[in-house]
């Protein structure tokens, strides 16, 4: 585990010729943004003093407050493979920082970090494992990227049919490069798609590499000629991409959700936790799918789960518990997707989760049929409910539910709705190329 000083920055920048620093963090919509710095500059940023105007940051500051200053996190230094051998540079993720040192209500890093302590302060600590599906497309003539791609391989299919195993593959090294440990790679079910697993960990760590993985997999996949999207659905007629997500408890070193007496080698921990999970979702979804175009892909018949359950045998409910070993005991969530800001979904499943702990939330019981070829009668008289089927329900259930809207804090949660209503209402006013070859003729 790293354990860097100031002084072990300054060092490996010498030492490695390292000219530029990139100094990142997270808006509250996930997206990395970053300023450079020179070498001579360093020990003024890693000062904390390094300012930038956060009022131009979409869902930042106002312009009366604006003045925002980056605080690196040193375990976070990483050189970039992929640049230049000389004058090389490197990054540092940053926590956002007010002009008067206190931590920033807006910095979505920050929001993931209380959540963190409120469960530290119950004796717990939280591990997650996301993995992230994405596609791989072409570009087009003046390097913008398409949803084209004449791939059309399938689930685990190899070279010459995986046109992206090249790039795939450079991606699994550029990462390890970076400190990854990476557990697999593989083609995924829909021509051009992908997924690379990589090693869980601590939530706060986890989400961090969830941003760099994503700046990583795209650069690489530029540089051959590919666009990597972590669009939920970009193409209509096959499966979307995912990013189910593998969480855990542990108190004192000890995995929390496991009890081998249990026919599912689930703890009573475990089982309060999915409660309270399944009794949040609908506002959760709101966070792990939060595009207009996530609920494209939560839709019956393409792989992704529509229906609120749990299982231990099948992957059609929301939640499933894999059978794993003792000290590996999780349950994956298999309802978020890539396009969500991992500090902010990461935060809202464990106070959810924590929630059913501190209420004794039980889930409702085990599905183990596949809901998908239940009748609608019988997924009534069982009691199986959707999933949200739009962002506008989400984003209703996220501004009703009290606990997820804390979990926020009041900045981010008056920014994050007033940004997900703009986007329906945009999106409610478009209109799109179906309604025109649908409805223009006839009407």
């Amino acid at each position: 585990m790293k354990n860097y000083t100031k002084a072990d920055i300054i060092r490996m920048v010498d030492e490695e010729d390292v000219e530029f620093i990139r100094l990142q963090f997270t808006d509250i919509y996930g997206t990395l943004k970053n300023t450079a710095i020179t070498k001579a500059q360093l020990l003024f940023a890693l000062e904390g003093e390094c300012r930038f105007d956060g009022s131009s940051i979409e869902g930042f500051a106002r312009i009366e407050e604006s003045d925002m200053y980056l605080k690196p996190i040193l375990d976070s230094f990483v050189i970039f493979p992929w640049r230049p051998q000389q004058g090389k540079v490197a990054r540092l993720l940053c926590d956002i920082c007010t002009v008067d040192g206190t931590p920033f209500a807006g910095d979505p890093r920050g929001v993931l970090k209380n959540a963190l302590k409120r469960a530290e302060e119950a004796g717990y600590t939280f591990q997650t494992g996301p993995e992230l599906e994405f596609f791989l497309f072409d570009l087009d003539e003046e390097g913008q990227p398409t949803t084209k791609s004449s791939e059309k391989a399938g689930y685990f299919d190899i070279g010459p049919a995986d046109y992206g195993e090249n790039a795939r593959r450079d991606m699994v090294l550029t990462l390890e490069d970076m400190g990854f440990r990476v557990l697999g790679s593989h083609h995924e079910l829909a021509p051009a798609q992908h997924e690379i697993d990589f090693q869980h960990a601590e939530a706060l760590q986890s989400a961090d590499d969830v941003m760099t993985f994503k700046m990583a997999v795209r650069t690489i996949a530029k540089r051959h000629g590919l666009h990597a999207t972590f669009m939920p659905k970009p193409r209509q007629g096959i499966i979307g991409s995912g990013m189910h997500t593998n969480v855990a408890l542990f108190k004192d070193g000890v995995n929390a959700f496991y009890d081998e007496n249990d026919e599912n080698g689930l703890s009573q921990e475990a089982y309060y936790f999915m409660g309270g999970i399944i009794k949040h979702v609908a506002a959760l979804t709101a966070l792990t799918n939060p595009l207009v175009n996530s609920y494209k892909r939560l839709i019956p018949g393409y792989e992704a789960p529509v229906y609120i359950g749990w299982s231990s045998v099948n992957r059609s409910p929301m939640i499933r518990v894999p059978q794993t070993r003792k000290s590996g005991k999780k349950i994956e969530l298999r309802f978020p997707d890539p396009s969500a800001n991992p500090y902010l979904a990461f935060a809202a499943i464990l106070d959810a989760g924590l929630d059913g702990i501190r209420n004794k939330i039980e889930p409702p019981a085990r599905i183990d049929e596949n809901i998908f070829s239940m009748t609608e009668a019988e997924r009534e008289e069982r009691g199986i409910k959707a999933l949200p089927g739009s962002l506008k329900e989400a984003v209703a259930a996220l501004e009703a539910d009290d606990l997820i809207m804390g979990t926020l804090g009041d900045y981010v949660a008056k920014k994050y709705l007033q940004a997900k209503k703009d986007e329906i209402r945009r999106y409610d006013e478009y209109v799109s190329k179906w309604e025109i070859d649908e409805y223009l003729a006839k009407n």
